[in-house]
Order: structure tokens, then C-alpha cells, then sequence
């Protein structure tokens, strides 16, 4: 007898189907994987031998072969424990053979027969429901599976448990999907004295997504600037709170297997590596670009990161997807986020101050800037120089607006978006990340808008990227101010914003 178990391999973001066969026959004692397993999945023997016996059970003195198929698919983690345990039981009659028709199952299996979460419980469940299959899984991944609409969820807390419901003799309660709440509040604007023109510049990469970077010596507030920008952003809607949570599924899993609806900002060392920040490794997984896909990545110390690990940056940037090339391994992962960059004039960081430059300025702030190569540059949308606080503004109590008032201004600006953009089949869209056919449609200018930008086009040397992206940033203008076209006062303030002041 052969008894089959579905379960899946992983790639990227793709669930792809696996049929776990096990067959036990006569002939010498031997508990054999095949199927391109890796150590992980071969070490599942000692795994599910124990627990069968933490239940009073051996296996039987015969042959016992497991064969994931396909057999040329590289199989790899830890999920394909539950699949063979099952597979066994099925073999060695002690499930009827019939008990797991219309299931798939993924899980880890611990020494005393318990099921241990593993990660892509989400993916398994979506890619479940899209075959017509119900699935099986460890209860402490219960309420992340249940986030997939109308799949029928198997959720465990252990092998015994699992095995009793089979037979009718216990009854499985169904998990129930669950939202995050609140978790706690975000930094405040209202907390940040004086810097008013970079206020605002925040206020404008969040209502159109643009990429934004900062420029200023130590402590002028940068990076306590970007930290406020999460709570000035509208929530994830409902797709893209999905889209966050297979990502984080596939990376390891949920956060106690929750839905959340507030948006990823993901805030990597200086120090982080290639794979780290796009993906990869041995065994692919996503990046920090993809960990924050519909949210924030930001960057502090911009020139401090490795050039090459930068310059990685301009695929995704521009694709909004991260594509990790291996020998045994080719994944796509969404990478749609708002870049936010802050960075220091140059090593010593007072450039402007004479009294405490380096003997080496200006000169060393041309080297220092210049590890950002010139096309990164160009993908920024908005620029911003955040000068040093005064004494004055330290000493006034911070009362400036609050982030709930500046979150009311910007989720209007995106509701006008979404509105503009639905009508031409996008079901979600962003001044930044429309295509760029349909943002010259929506955000030409009037003719003295017109004659100024082809004037600075020309006077500032802008590339054709360059151009649009002062096109897209002066539509979210108009769309805060509530203007329906696009004119020369908001073309003016977008290109205020887009000089050229570091790199080359």
C-alpha cells in the first residue's frame, strides 16, 4: 500500500504541490526520504520516529521508503514532518485510509509528538483553498492559516490530538482569523521642534509614496523625522495588509499569526549585507525591500552602506519587485516600498560649521557623497536639506501640529488618488508608482506650469526619470491643495525639491 499526503514546497511567494507517497513492504528494517530532500527534510525520520513513540507507537521491523514528488523539485524546511507522520499512520492503519481526503498538511513535529509552528502557514492555506483542499497544520499557526477566506483549517496542538479528531473521538475547534489591535502609539510630529519645511516634505512623501532623502550634519532631527512618518500614512487596505502578511508568512511567520493593518517600516544597520536587504542566501528568503513591501525602508547613514548593496536598490525601485537568481533557485518577491534616506554632508557631518569641519572640507564631502552613485540619486523623488536645530527652537515647548492632523491631510490626498486611478483599472495606486503614461495624462501642466518646467529641465540638467518624478511629486501638491490640474506654484515647490546637491 501507498499512502499519499499533499503538502508544498516553497518558492518565493509560490506554493507548489507535493505528493508525499510512503510505502511500507517487506524486506530489512530501513526509513529512507527520496525526493531531492534537504537535511532538514531527511532529518524528519528521527522526528517522527520519536514522536510515534512518545504515543506508544514504533514503526513497523519493515522497509519504509518516502518519496516527495516531484522527485527533481529541491525540497527544503522542516514542514514536511506532518505529512510524513500522517502518511505512516495512513500506512500502518492506524488513520482510516480515507480520513485525510481533501487535505493538505505542513508542520513540524516535536520530540514528544507536538506540533511546532513553521513558517508559510498563510501561503499553504491560500494555495489550499485554491485547489479545493482543507488543511492541516500545528494550532499555534491556526489563526494565520484562517486568515485565507473559505479553506477548511485542521489545527492541532499535537500529533494525538490530531489523530483522535480523525478517529471521532475528539473534536477540533476551527481557529479564528484575527486583526491585530493598535499597538501602541506612534511617534508624534507634534514632538519635533521647528524643521517646518521638512515637516512638510513628509507630509508630501506620504501622501503620494514618493522616495524621499535627507541631508544634514548629526542631530538636526533625520532620523526622528522619518520614524514619525509611519503614523502620518494611511493603513494597509485590506489587500495590501494581505499581501504584508504572505511575506511575513513566508519569512517565518506572523506575528502570533495576526493580520496587521498598520504598515511595515523596517529600518536596517548600515552594516546589513546584499541578501539581507534584497534576498537570497542558500535557502531564499525575502529581504528587508520585501519585508517592507507597502510600507517604509529606511536607511540611516545612506553612504555608509556597501555601494554594491545600494546600487541593488535600483531594480526594485523601479520594478517594485525583488528577483533572486540562485543555481537551484530563481524567486520573485513584491517589492513595492517608500524609500527614505537620511545621510550626514560628509564624514565629520559639520560641513557648514566652520569651528568643527575637518581640515579636509569641502573636499571631503565631495568623496563622502559621492559613494551614491548618480542613478540611485536620480530615483530619489524629494530632496531635503534639514539644517542644525537652533538654540531658540530647543527652547520653545514642542507644540507644532500633530500627526493625526498632518494623517487626516494625507489620507484625503490618497483617497483622491485611489479615485484617479480606479477609474483607469488600477485597483490600487500612488502618484509615485503609476505608470508613467498615465501620470503625464493626469499630471500635465497649464501652459506657464509648462514654460517653467521645460526651463528647469534644460537649466538642471534632469533625465527623463527626473522630469516625470517632478511631474508626480507636483501632482501630490495640487492633490493636497485640492486642485484639480496641476500648475506653476506646484511645479515650482516640486522643483525646489529636486536639486541636485549630492552624488555625481
Amino acid at each position: 500500500m501507498v499512502a499519499r499526503i499533499p503538502t508544498i514546497a516553497f518558492q518565493g511567494l509560490e506554493a507548489v504541490p507535493v505528493d508525499v507517497q510512503v510505502q511500507v513492504a517487506a524486506g530489512l528494517p530501513a526509513f529512507t526520504i527520496v525526493g531531492l530532500a534537504d537535511k532538514a527534510v531527511t532529518e524528519s525520520r528521527e522526528r517522527v520516529r520519536a514522536a510515534l513513540s512518545a504515543l506508544g507507537m514504533s514503526l513497523p521491523p519493515k522497509r519504509i521508503i518516502v518519496n516527495l514528488a516531484p522527485a527533481d523539485l529541491p525540497k527544503e524546511g522542516s514542514h514536511y514532518d506532518l505529512p510524513i507522520a500522517l502518511g505512516l499512520l495512513l500506512a500502518m492503519e492506524v488513520l482510516p485510509e480515507d480520513a485525510l481526503a481533501g487535505f493538505l498538511a505542513m508542520g513540524e513535529l516535536g520530540l514528544d509528538a507536538g506540533l511546532t509552528a513553521s513558517g508559510g502557514a498563510l501561503l499553504a492555506a491560500l494555495h489550499a483553498g485554491d485547489r479545493g483542499l482543507g488543511l492541516v497544520c500545528p494550532a499555534s499557526v491556526g489563526t494565520e492559516a484562517a486568515l485565507a477566506d473559505g479553506v477548511e483549517i485542521l489545527a492541532a496542538p499535537g500529533l494525538l490530538h490530531l489523530i483522535n479528531h480523525l478517529r471521532g473521538t475528539q473534536v477540533l475547534a476551527p481557529p479564528e482569523p484575527a486583526i491585530e489591535a493598535a499597538a501602541g502609539p506612534l511617534p508624534d510630529l507634534a514632538e519635533v521642534k521647528g524643521q517646518e519645511s521638512a515637516k512638510r516634505v513628509l507630509e508630501i512623501a506620504a501622501a503620494g509614496a514618493h522616495h524621499l532623502l535627507m541631508l544634514g550634519p548629526p542631530g538636526a532631527g533625520k532620523s526622528m523625522l522619518a520614524a514619525r512618518l509611519p503614523g502620518i500614512l494611511p493603513p494597509l487596505a485590506p489587500r495590501e495588509a494581505l499581501e504584508v502578511a504572505m511575506i511575513a508568512s513566508a519569512a517565518g511567520g506572523l506575528p502570533e499569526g495576526k493580520l496587521v493593518r498598520r504598515r511595515p517600516y523596517r529600518d536596517p544597520h548600515h552594516s546589513a549585507s546584499l541578501p539581507a536587504l534584497v534576498g537570497g542566501g542558500s535557502r531564499a528568503k525575502p529581504g528587508e525591500v520585501s519585508l517592507a513591501h507597502n510600507g517604509v525602508l529606511f536607511l540611516d547613514e545612506l553612504a555608509e552602506f556597501q555601494r554594491g548593496v545600494l546600487d541593488a536598490l535600483r531594480q526594485p525601485l523601479e520594478t517594485g519587485r525583488a528577483v533572486v537568481a540562485r543555481v537551484n533557485a530563481h524567486v520573485t518577491y513584491p517589492a513595492r516600498f517608500q524609500l527614505v534616506a537620511a545621510m550626514n554632508p560628509c564624514r565629520c557631518g559639520h560641513l557648514a560649521d566652520p569651528e568643527q569641519a575637518c581640515s579636509r572640507a569641502p573636499r571631503c564631502a565631495a568623496d563622502y557623497q559621492n559613494r551614491i552613485s548618480g542613478p540611485l540619486l536620480d530615483r530619489f523623488d524629494l530632496f531635503i536639506e534639514v539644517p542644525p536645530m537652533a538654540a531658540a527652537d530647543m527652547a520653545r515647548p514642542a507644540d507644532g501640529e500633530r500627526s493625526a492632523t498632518v494623517a487626516l491631510r494625507v489620507a484625503a490626498a490618497r483617497q483622491v488618488q485611489s479615485a484617479r486611478y480606479a477609474g483607469e483599472g488600477l485597483p490600487a495606486g500612488s502618484n509615485a508608482t503609476v505608470p508613467t503614461e498615465l501620470m503625464e495624462r493626469h499630471a500635465g501642466p497649464d501652459a506657464a506650469g509648462q514654460a517653467l518646467l521645460s526651463k528647469a529641465a534644460e537649466a538642471m540638467k534632469l533625465t527623463a526619470r527626473g522630469y516625470h518624478r517632478v511631474l508626480r511629486v507636483a501632482r501630490t501638491i495640487a492633490d493636497l491643495d485640492g486642485a484639480e490640474a496641476v500648475g506653476r506654484p506646484h511645479l515650482a515647490e516640486a522643483l525646489s525639491y529636486r536639486r541636485p546637491a549630492v552624488g555625481g
